[in-house]
């Protein structure tokens, strides 16, 4: 007999545990929570926050969403990526990145209703917590996993109170492992993985200074040190990030993975603090230093019965594109409705295998690009000539050539503003962020081809109905005047059929399959004199229907199917499509 029984229990609360209790608790879930340490994240880690994950956050309340914008800096503070000698030296040259282009804000304005920003890890997990608690999520803090043995019927979980030393054990129907990169819920279920951990080695230095002088007139996310003859890091390249402007910083500083990790003590971290800024009278209020390790792995099946991953459990690697927390809340959103819809009867238990099938391949592309982008700052080494050499005087001289007055020189000032425009695939590429569309029996598409990118997929967003799709966004209205994003119109746990007036049938059909299901499924008339008012008509030039045709949209705002026109039968339709993509017995 289990001490303690809850429908879903997850193993941990960082940005992937949290997102998926707040969203279960918010379904009407009962979860638990459990955490090994006393508290929540103690570090800055993950920051940048995209739109995608603020959808989410939307999709949690308008409280939540307001409280990231409260504690994040803004994205017009994200500003430029800077490339210099030292912050207080001499500036080799910048890019706008993270949506600050004029061209590329365009695209994030028309792409979402959200705005992307940096909000720490430390203010993030909080808020995420805090939701989840406040809607019903029990949570146990210093409680440590231990193991767990799944049946047919669910799964049972012992853990250890860290603070009595006993151990409990916790029944549930179903686990999920958002328990880090060092997941043991996966190394216990044997998940498959590929790529290897431990390809490079970093540290991280976070402290406190007055910085603005240096970087108030040019505000930016990330500042990269070039130092040739740096004591570590190889090339001798250096991050100073910032966490709160313009007083609070990270520095990441690289060593040598196949030698022990570095004694990083005060007294080092606060001249590596100097040798960044570029001003050794400075005194830095050095409050943690850590190692850690650059990973390239990803799980190829991010589940095994009755038992999933999430997180830096199923994804891990470096920083690079700031996709780590983003994927991670974004995981939760894939799975959270699905558990709900399989523990209310909705749901066939076979709709749960579409999270491995829909989440595993995001998985294997933000690993890959985010690995990718360390290898992209190559060509601004070369054209530095920081590769030409390993004397770091020759290094600085081969620097300092960028500024003299002949051709040589002028090909090589080229040459580094080619290769700092390069990096938007890491600081501007708003596509990976944006353009999943998910494969899976999840999806029905009744053979509609899957519209090609006109563009380059990594750098920008299409907007697309294609099922699997997240649903594009455009700003419609209703009665009063109050604009609303189509976003707003779907999600909160409900599936939404989307509709113009010529297709009104499909509302009525909508309110039988759903009484019939037992699902309570969500209709918009979208039109002139209906509660939602398409007056710019953006929403018709992007739905990719006609009005009498239909857009149904799952709780996690991606499109699960849509006809082009009015079915002969309306309601036999959603009954096929809800069956099918529900995994329901006919």
């Amino acid at each position: 007999m289990a001490d303690i029984s809850t429908d879903v229990l997850i193993i941990g609360t960082g940005p992937a545990g949290s997102a998926t209790a707040a969203l279960l608790s918010s379904y009407g879930i009962e979860n638990m929570a459990v955490n090994r340490y006393r508290w929540l994240a103690n570090t800055p880690r993950a920051h940048i926050t995209n739109q995608r994950t603020m959808e989410v956050l939307r999709d949690l309340g308008q409280e939540v969403e307001d409280e990231a914008y409260l504690f994040a800096a803004e994205q017009e503070l994200m500003g430029e990526n800077v490339f210099c000698e030292s912050l207080a030296g001499e500036e080799i040259g910048r890019m706008k990145s993270w949506g600050n282009h004029p061209m590329s804000k365009a695209e994030h304005l028309l792409s979402s209703p959200t705005f992307m920003n940096d909000l720490p890890q430390t203010m993030m997990e909080p808020l995420l917590f805090k939701t989840a608690c406040s809607r019903g999520t029990q949570a146990r803090m210093s409680t440590e996993y231990l193991h767990h043995e799944q049946d047919a019927e669910g799964v049972t979980t012992t853990c250890r109170d860290r603070l009595s030393g006993k151990e409990i054990t916790i029944r549930s129907r179903y686990l999920v492992g958002a328990d880090g990169g060092n997941s043991k819920v996966a190394e216990l279920e044997n998940l498959p993985f590929e790529g290897e951990m431990g390809v490079g080695g970093s540290m991280n230095i976070i402290f406190k200074a007055d910085l603005s002088k240096f970087v108030a007139h040019r505000p930016s996310v990330l500042y990269w040190v070039v130092q040739p003859g740096a004591d570590v890091g190889g090339i001798g390249m250096g991050l100073v990030r910032m966490v709160r402007p313009w007083n609070e910083w990270l520095i990441v500083w690289g060593y040598d993975i196949n030698q022990p990790a570095p004694d990083v003590t005060d007294e080092f971290a606060t001249k590596v603090v100097r040798d960044l800024v570029g001003d050794q009278t400075i005194e830095p209020d050095i409050t943690s230093v850590s190692t850690w390790t650059v990973n390239n792995k990803y799980a190829t099946n991010m589940q095994a019965g009755r038992v999933f991953i999430m997180g830096d459990a199923a994804h891990r690697h470096p920083p690079s594109n700031g996709l780590g927390s983003n994927t991670s809340i974004q995981d939760s959103f894939n799975l959270a409705w699905k558990l709900a819809a399989v523990l209310k009867g909705q749901a066939g238990e076979s709709l749960l295998d579409s999270y491995s099938e829909e989440r595993a391949p995001v998985a294997k592309q933000i690993v890959t690009r985010a690995n990718q982008s360390i290898g992209e700052f190559g060509p601004i080494f070369e054209s530095l000539g920081l590769t030409e050499s390993t004397d770091p005087e020759v290094m600085q001289a081969n620097m300092d050539k960028r500024c003299d007055a002949n051709m040589e020189a002028e090909q090589q000032r080229a040459a580094i503003r080619e290769a700092i425009a390069f990096k938007k695939y890491e600081f501007d590429a708003h596509g990976v962020e944006m353009n999943q569309r998910y494969k899976s029996s999840a999806i029905v598409t009744d053979g509609q081809m899957e519209p090609a990118f006109e563009l380059d997929a990594e750098l920008h967003y299409q907007p697309t109905t294609w099922p699997g799709a997240r649903i594009p966004h455009a700003w419609v209205y209703d009665h009063d005047g109050g604009k609303r994003s189509t976003l707003d119109l779907v999600g909160r746990g409900q599936f939404t059929i989307l509709t113009g007036i010529n297709g009104e049938a499909w509302v009525e059909a909508a309110a039988k399959v759903g009484d019939a299901l037992g699902l309570d499924i969500r209709a918009h008339v979208i039109g002139p004199r209906r509660d939602i008012i398409d007056h710019h008509g953006d929403w018709a030039r992007a739905r990719e229907v006609n009005e009498a045709g239909c857009v149904l949209v799952r709780p996690d705002q991606h499109v699960a199917w849509r006809a082009e026109d009015m079915a002969d039968n309306p309601q036999a339709e959603l009954t096929r499509v809800l069956t099918t993509l529900l995994h329901r017995a006919n």
